[in-house]
C-alpha cells in the first residue's frame, strides 16, 4: 500500500517541484556546481523509501532542464535517510539502488524535533508516518487513570488525550523542519487521513482496533496473557481528518499550504484478500507486539489475530473505502 501511495505522488511531486520550486529566489540558477539536500523522514528499511527519493532527483532534473542555464551533470544530490534509531540500517544500506544518483547518509532520531543544521534541507519527505505519536499520552499511560484504554487498543474515551498529543507533536515536527529547511523548501506529505465526519470506528482503521482488540481480549480470557499486560498496551497513533491538518498548519504559520488533495491510491480499488490484510497489519504492529508482549506471547497474538480478521472479514471489507490518502505540498514562508 505504501509504494502504491508513493507513486501516486510522483506526478504531484514533479508538478510541485515545477512550479514552486524557485530556482533563482534560492540562488541556483547560475551554471555552477549545486549541492541539493533531500531528507526522506521515516525511511523505515526500504525500498519505498528509495522511489520517493528517485521520484524527487528526476523532478529535479526536469526542473533544471527547463531552465536551460544549468548542466545536470553539475547538479549533486545528497540523500538523507531518518528513522529512529532501532530502524535496521544496515539492511536499508545493504539494498541501496546500485544506479543511484545521490550520496547516502543514515540520520537516526525522532522527527518530532532537530535532526539537521540550520537551512540546510532543500526538501523533506514524509509518507505515512506522521500519525505516530512521539509517545502515548501520560493521562493514558498512568495506570490508575480514568482515561486508560483497559482491555481494548483504542477507544473514545481516549480520543481527546491522543488528538491532544499529536497537535503538541505537529507543533514539535513543523518547527524542527522550519529550521531545517531553506526558505522557500519544499516538503511532500502523504498522509492516511479519516474522512471528515465519519466516525473513527467506520473506518479500516477503526475496525482494525476493533478485530485487535477482541484478539487480545480473547488471549487474556485463554490465559495466555495477562489482563493487566493486555490493559498497559496502547497503540500511539492518532489519525486525523483532513480539516484537523489544514487548521494545525495554519496555526503554526511557518509553511505555506500549496496543495492539499487526495492522492489517486490505486491500492483501495484493489480486492481485500484475507492474508494480504493480514500480512500488512503484522507489519505494521510486529515491532509494538514484539517490544510490548516478547516474542513467545507475539506468535500467539499473531495466530489469533488472523482468526478474528477471518471472522470479521466482511466487516472489514465493508469499510475498507473509509480512510484516504492525501498528498500535500507545504512550502518553507521566506
Amino acid at each position: 500500500m505504501q509504494r502504491s501511495v508513493v507513486d501516486a505522488g510522483k506526478e504531484l511531486i514533479k508538478e510541485a517541484i515545477s512550479e514552486n520550486f524557485d530556482l533563482k529566489g534560492l540562488g541556483l540558477d547560475t551554471p555552477s556546481t549545486v549541492a541539493l539536500k533531500i531528507a526522506d523522514l521515516g525511511c523505515s528499511v526500504g525500498p519505498n523509501t528509495f522511489f520517493a527519493m528517485q521520484n524527487i532527483i528526476e523532478a529535479v532534473e526536469m526542473k533544471f532542464l527547463q531552465a536551460k542555464n544549468q548542466n545536470l551533470s553539475a547538479i549533486e544530490f545528497q540523500a538523507f535517510f531518518n528513522d529512529h534509531y532501532e530502524n535496521d540500517f544496515n539492511t536499508l544500506f545493504k539494498t541501496l539502488p546500485p544506479s543511484r544518483k545521490y550520496l547516502p547518509a543514515g540520520v537516526p532520531g525522532s522527527f518530532h524535533g532537530r535532526l539537521f543544521p540550520k537551512s540546510s534541507l532543500h526538501f523533506a519527505h514524509i509518507s505515512y508516518a506522521l500519525h505516530w505519536l512521539s509517545k502515548v499520552p501520560k493521562e493514558v499511560a498512568e495506570r490508575n487513570s480514568s482515561v486508560r484504554n483497559k482491555s481494548s487498543v483504542y477507544n473514545s474515551s481516549v480520543a481527546e488525550a491522543y488528538s491532544t498529543q499529536f497537535k503538541n507533536d505537529m507543533e514539535c515536527f513543523l518547527n524542527a523542519r522550519a529550521e531545517e529547511l531553506v526558505p522557500g523548501g519544499l516538503m511532500f506529505i502523504s498522509a492516511g487521513v479519516i474522512p471528515d465526519g465519519i466516525p473513527v470506528s467506520n473506518t479500516r482503521v477503526g475496525v482494525f482496533y476493533e478485530v485487535l482488540g477482541s484478539c487480545l481480549i480473547d488471549l487474556v480470557k485463554m490465559g495466555v496473557l495477562g489482563e493487566e499486560k493486555v490493559n498497559s498496551f496502547n497503540w500511539p497513533a492518532h489519525h486525523a481528518t483532513p480539516k484537523e491538518l489544514e487548521a494545525i498548519f495554519k496555526r503554526n504559520g511557518k509553511f505555506s499550504i500549496e496543495k492539499m488533495e487526495k492522492l489517486a491510491d490505486h491500492s483501495m480499488e484493489k480486492p481485500l484478500s484475507l492474508k494480504g490484510y493480514v500480512l500488512a497489519a503484522r507489519a505494521v504492529m510486529d515491532g509494538l507486539i514484539r517490544n510490548h508482549f516478547g516474542d513467545e506471547s507475539a506468535e500467539e497474538i499473531f495466530n489469533h489475530f488472523t482468526t478474528k480478521a477471518e471472522e470479521n472479514f466482511s466487516k472489514i471489507l465493508g469499510v475498507a473505502q473509509q480512510y484516504l490518502s492525501v498528498f500535500i505540498l507545504l512550502k518553507r514562508i521566506e
